[in-house]
């Protein structure tokens, strides 16, 4: 059997560690030439090498989504290095850092910043390359949004969860104005995932296991837990699939 992504071309934003990480090595795996952005080119070295070594073709390049003029760039890298993009995963986002409190104690900075990275950044990347997506016919983009937005802790996290309720309206948004255009929008939303940054936060496991005792599957979620939903949306198998948010949580969000 071929790899699914086979000779495909994907951008994935905020992929040198989590999230991102998981989703290139997978996407490497099957058969995907990738773009892969990062703020910090040093800590991406060891996820280039790992992709490499996996034989598949990987550029990278240091770029700030809230910054258009870098979201700019990006359209121009993937033009530069493959003439073409099939796939986005707006990955991209600010959690490293952040810790959890009472919801009147965030500041207008933090609220400005955080909004500025993670909702607006993810609408100008797309505004960047959705063009590209159109003057081939196809498309698929894969937003990565959150169930914080829709569980009991979300105040304790404010303007992150209120900025990922914000990906849900724009991943809807998005596949209604771009579906004519045969591009697929989707999202991801993963519950408390154990990527470096949620282990940052927690500096041990007791914030896992209340996240995972609110599961239908209780045990701590980690990042290759998503690989698959975001592969699967990316493929061919989901080409009639459109204004979907896919939680990927343990069973925590039930529709």
């Amino acid at each position: 059997m071929s790899p699914v992504l086979q000779d495909k071309v994907a951008i994935i934003t905020g992929a040198s560690r989590g999230l991102g990480k998981a989703f290139a090595l997978r996407f490497a795996e099957e058969g995907a030439k990738l773009l892969i952005t990062t703020t910090d080119l040093k800590r991406a070295e060891g996820t280039v090498n790992e992709i490499k070594a996996k034989g598949t073709e990987v550029a990278i390049m240091k770029a700030d989504i809230s910054i258009e003029s870098d979201t700019q760039k990006i359209a121009e890298k993937v033009m530069q290095e493959y003439g073409r993009v099939d796939i986005l995963v707006n990955n991209a986002a600010i959690w490293f850092g952040i810790r959890a409190k009472p919801w009147d104690t965030w500041t207008e900075e933090e609220w400005d910043r955080i909004f500025s990275v993670n909702v607006k950044g993810t609408w100008m990347v797309c505004k960047a390359i959705v063009p590209l997506m159109v003057k081939a016919g196809k498309g698929k983009i894969i937003n990565i949004a959150s169930n914080v937005a829709r569980v009991g802790g979300s105040h304790i996290f404010m303007p992150y969860a209120c900025g990922k309720g914000a990906i849900y309206t724009l991943t809807h948004a998005l596949a209604h104005a771009l579906g004519k255009s045969n591009i697929n929008v989707n999202a991801v939303a993963p519950g408390f995932t154990a990527t470096e940054a949620s282990i940052d936060m927690t500096g041990g496991g007791a914030s896992f296991d209340a996240a995972a005792s609110g599961q239908s599957i209780p045990r701590r979620e980690e990042p290759e837990d998503l690989v698959g939903a975001t592969l699967f949306l990316a493929s061919s198998d989901a080409d009639f699939i459109s204004g979907q948010v896919l939680y990927v949580d343990g069973g925590t969000v039930m529709l």
